[in-house]
């Protein structure tokens, strides 16, 4: 048993106390009377107590308990070893003593606890996998095990693992367990089935010329003589198909491949080997950027055929043209072009996930955007509270809703239980955006309906619109499918109102029969100005019966196999219930100082017919209004990439004398310069440093800071962390699985950059042997031993462990005790009355002088004067 403390700096006070003891000795004639010698070391034993409680010091008391913590490895390299392991430490288990405790620990990029620290008797249970184990982070675990055991007991850390950190560094660590009580022993994890094939390098030019053959090369990592399949695709299309002999160690593979794409060019290389160890690690991506001229995507429908590619400068500028229902899915299918043209699409062709990228695209990459108008755009194409209406400069809701007709609107929407999930979440969110459009007071009513009906909102006038869109979302799923006695009733609803527009809206993904007198209700219906509009959602819907049923109803039949088109069909559906959107009074606009619009009109402006009525949003540019202060050119910019929004259409129907002019090309021309990016050229570099990490250089070292944006092929910002290195240089670490991402890099001076970068699969899917030098390197820097023998586990540890007792109460509390006796002393005097009869005594002993003495002696003295 010894004592310690732990605040030796306090000690340092003693130096003054001890000064001034010395100096009140001192100043008192270094004597005192018996009580003050007894009080002033009262004081002094006072003083000390507390002096010593402020050090913190503690008793350590011998203890014979050790700590044994199992930490293993469970990360992709060795998920197949989990089992290995835990034989492993159930077989060390019999060798345990009574003085020690023992914890269970797993590890991947992450540290989970499975069983804590127990002296009891312990059965190894069977161990989960990890959640997240595409990483290993040794340095990680170990500080973390470490950190649950008790501090000062004798401990040791047996680390079951292959020894390939993918993450932190346990070297820069051990120094922190070097002579502690702290030993790591380490046991080697190896894979079951070391045959294993991985694709270990696949690359293709950074940049290339259309018709330029390309070397793609591939790099492939075999454990042994084998034989596979390799694959190449271009763009997800398969361009090469080789069959491939794999020697062990490295194979190296090269092809040519015409670069006949346009844009950004995805590339993927699949590997295919019978009985591979690892599926993970034989897919790898590339992407090559093809230099070119700009290239614009016009986007229309097969009802409306846009005239605008045939009016741009087409040796300037590519353009494509593609119909509103086929274009892509990814965000790759989007950032070849400089400018996309919405030329008077209807939302519901396009959908909100497309447009959702597209929004990336505009905002993230500088990716121009222009939406035309005509009948299908704009309020009447479902664009309201969609994400191409967050990004152009004006919203569809128009002032001057007083002007709107009377009208009323009932929604029937399929509640069965063939709706649940994503179907009923949107078709819920769809009708409460539809709701908003309306105007208060407007005659509403919502239907509910499975095998019965469920009269949601009564038909009568809209009084609270929040009210009914909260009673509209919550709508659950469930039940059977009857879908005409819902449209029945809404007729019935409908047919007496007194009423400009009355109009039924049908939601159904099922199918139910028809009573033989269905038709004749419908007649009855448009009789009183009733129309009906049917959705068949997804593809068991009866798609024949609702599209006769929408046009004996005399509105439109959607065919939404794609759910996220619903919202756009309602929008689309309640904006057609009114024609104010569309002003059709001939005009001529009036212009804005935008010196690269106004010069095309210096002889004058043509007059145009009509336009679709918008409202700017704030800070959004207006080029040209009509005489109604409505835009019907207006642009701003919309995070990287700039937007125009021009209200009437291209056919010249609406443009009237407009699209006549003779300089109607040139507005075209003018249009798309707006809408490319301007791009300076910025020298970046993008490296992969390790795992999902990268860094970012402006090597022209002009640049004082780089703003970032990451989103996948999906258009979804992928989450990263970014860590500014130097002016211009920044290191940014990705949590993307792999794959490929996009990256968009801005400067302080106005430079733009866009790259496609392939994610590596993680370095725990490389076959790799074991690193058994770093394994032992732990053990011997540590105190502890590379273990073969499970036994050893428990051998007795060197360190022996203490008991800590802090003692810094007992002596505040002794403090206490001889202040309360030192104020006892001083004021109540328990020593008086014995201090003042040992006076009297004293007294009594002095003899008694007589009083006839002391006159003879002055006698004697005067007699000699």
């Amino acid at each position: 048993m010894d004592i310690r403390i732990e605040e030796p700096l306090w000690l340092l006070l003693l130096v003054p106390i001890m000064i001034y003891m010395a100096y009140t000795w001192k100043s008192s004639g270094m004597r005192f009377a018996q009580k003050g010698t007894i009080l002033y070391a009262l004081r002094s034993l006072v003083i000390l107590c507390v002096v010593f409680a402020l050090t913190v010091p503690y008793m350590m008391l011998p203890d014979d308990e050790e700590q044994i913590i199992f930490v293993v490895d469970r990360s992709v390299s060795v998920e197949e070893a989990g089992e290995a392991a835990e034989v492993w430490i159930a077989e060390s288990l019999k060798a345990r003593n009574a003085n020690q405790s023992v914890g269970i620990h797993s590890f991947a990029g992450t540290f989970r606890t499975d069983i804590r620290l127990t002296n009891a008797e312990l059965q190894v249970p069977k161990l989960a996998p990890m959640e997240s184990n595409g990483a290993t982070n040794i340095a990680n675990a170990i500080d973390l095990s470490a950190a649950v055991a008790k501090v000062n007991a004798a401990t040791r850390i047996v680390l079951l693992s292959d020894g390939l950190e993918t993450e932190g560094s346990v070297e820069e660590l051990l120094p922190k367990y070097e002579n502690s009580n702290v030993q790591i022993d380490t046991v080697v994890l190896r894979r079951a089935n070391n045959e294993d094939a991985s694709i270990s390098l696949f690359e293709t030019p950074q940049t290339a010329f259309e018709g330029e053959r390309q070397l793609l090369r591939v790099e492939i990592e075999s454990s042994i003589r084998t034989a596979g399949q390799l694959l190449i695709y271009l763009n997800d299309e398969e361009i090469i198909s080789e069959p491939v002999t794999l020697d062990e160690g490295a194979n190296q593979f090269a092809f040519h491949h015409e670069a006949r794409g346009t844009g950004l060019l995805k590339y993927e290389a699949k590997l295919i080997v019978p009985n591979d160890g690892l599926l993970e690690n034989n897919r790898m991506l590339s992407v090559t950027m093809l230099e070119q001229s700009p290239r614009v995507l016009v986007v229309q429908t097969e009802r409306s055929p846009s005239v605008i590619p045939s009016l741009l400068d087409q040796d300037a500028i590519e353009v494509d043209v593609v119909d509103a229902d086929k274009l892509p899915e990814s965000l790759s299918g989007y950032l070849g072009y400089g400018a996309i043209i919405f030329d008077n699409v209807p939302g519901h062709l396009v959908g909100e996930h497309k447009m959702t990228v597209i929004e990336q695209a505009v905002k993230s990459f500088g990716t121009g955007f222009m939406m035309v108008g005509g009948d299908e755009s704009y309020g009447l194409g479902g664009y309201f509270k969609s994400p191409i209406e967050r990004l152009l400069p004006v919203e569809m809701e128009v002032k001057g809703k007083e002007q709107l007709p009377s009208l009323g609107l009932v929604i029937s929407l399929d509640r069965s239980g063939s709706m649940s999930g994503s179907k009923i979440v949107i078709a819920r969110e769809a009708a409460a955006r539809a709701v908003e459009l309306l105007r208060n007071d407007d005659t509403f009513g919502f239907t509910a309906f499975d095998h019965q009906i469920w009269e949601v909102i009564p038909v009568g006038p809209l009084r609270d619109k929040q009210d009914a869109m909260e009673q509209i979302l919550s709508i659950p799923a469930g039940g059977g499918t009857d879908i005409f006695p819902s449209v029945v009733k809404a007729y019935e609803d409908l047919a007496d109102l007194k009423l400009q527009r009355k109009h039924i809206i049908l939601l159904t993904d099922g199918q139910s029969p028809m009573p033989p007198d269905y038709e004749d209700v419908i007649a009855e219906g448009k009789n009183t100005n009733v129309t009906l509009s049917t959705v068949a959602i997804g593809t068991d819907a009866d798609s024949t019966l609702l599209e006769e049923l929408a046009e004996l109803g005399g509105g439109r039949f959607y065919n939404a196999i794609d759910e996220s088109t619903i919202p756009a069909i309602l929008t689309r559906e309640t904006s057609m219930l009114t024609r104010t959107y569309i002003e059709d009074d001939p005009f001529y606009v009036s212009l804005g100082n935008v010196p690269e619009w106004t010069s095309i009109f210096q002889r004058g402006v043509p007059q145009m017919n009509a336009y679709i009525a918008t409202t700017p949003k704030a800070t959004a540019t207006i080029v040209a209004e009509s005489p109604k202060e409505d835009p019907v050119i207006a642009e701003w910019m919309y995070g990287l990439g700039r937007t125009v929004a021009f209200t009437s259409d291209s056919t010249g129907k609406w443009s009237g004398d407009l699209a006549r002019w003779e300089g109607y090309p040139d507005f075209w021309n003018t249009a798309v310069s707006r809408l490319l990016p301007s791009y300076e050229d910025v020298p970046y570099l993008i490296t992969h440093d390790r795992g999902g990490t990268y860094t970012i250089t402006d090597s022209s070292r002009k640049s004082a800071f780089l703003e970032i944006a990451i989103v996948d092929e999906q258009g979804k910002d992928v989450p990263f962390q970014s860590e500014p290195l130097a002016p211009g240089k920044v290191r940014v670490t990705l949590d993307a699985a792999p794959g490929l991402v996009f990256f968009g890099v801005s400067d302080d001076r106005g430079g733009l950059f866009e790259a496609g970068v392939s994610v590596p699969y993680s370095e725990e899917f490389k076959p790799s042997e074991p690193d058994v030098t770093l394994l032992e390197k732990i053990a011997e820097r540590t105190g502890g031993e590379y273990l073969e023998d499970p036994a050893q586990a428990f051998r007795a540890h060197p360190f022996k462990s203490g008991d800590r007792k802090l003692i810094a109460d007992w002596l505040i509390l002794s403090a206490m005790i001889l202040f309360f006796i030192d104020i006892t002393l001083r004021r109540f005097g328990m020593f008086s009355s014995l201090l003042n009869r040992k006076e009297k005594n004293d007294v009594d002993e002095i003899p008694t002088v007589k009083t006839e003495d002391h006159v003879s002696e002055l006698l004697k003295a005067k007699r000699k004067r």
